[in-house]
């Protein structure tokens, strides 16, 4: 998935790179193509490395610091990522919220999990378990971990 972003930010660089090349260009300001498309690429180098950079790699900011997974079920099927991770907010730090799909159909299933700062989880279990959210009484809980087989030697 990173390589994908990657080639897709390269390609949107190069996209912009060729435009302000062109605009260079066609103002008359530089009439060399190819001193206005170095100038393009600096001018984006220079735009990408201002901008923050968003992580997508919440998971391992959520592991470095104490944080722990909740169960969230009987959410109502139309709850998105957005509107969960709003809800628990409202009780602390929320790091990922993942809702679980069918693999056949792509519709939810109706329940999924939130990682939250681990101060926050037994305010936010206390707060909304039991709580009625979109005509549905939710369900709260500390996430079980799946347990490992020990295999017999």
């Amino acid at each position: 998935m990173t390589i994908m972003k990657t080639s897709i930010s390269l390609f949107i660089s190069a996209i912009i790179a060729v435009l302000g090349a062109l605009l260079l260009n066609f103002s008359q300001l530089i009439t060399s193509t190819g001193l206005a498309f170095v100038l393009g690429a600096i001018t984006v180098g220079i735009v990408l490395s201002l901008m923050p950079i968003k992580s997508s790699d919440t998971i391992s900011k959520a592991s470095s610091l104490n944080s722990k997974t909740i169960y969230v079920g009987n959410l109502p099927y139309r709850a998105n990522e957005n509107d969960i991770k709003e809800l628990f907010a409202k009780y602390g730090e929320v790091f990922t919220v993942r809702l679980m799909k069918d693999k056949r159909t792509g519709k939810r299933r109706g329940f999924g999990f939130v990682v939250m700062a681990e101060a926050d989880v037994s305010v936010a279990i206390g707060q909304l378990n039991n709580k009625e959210y979109g005509e549905r009484t939710l369900k709260v809980r500390e996430a079980n971990y799946p347990k490992k087989e020990e295999h017999a030697q």
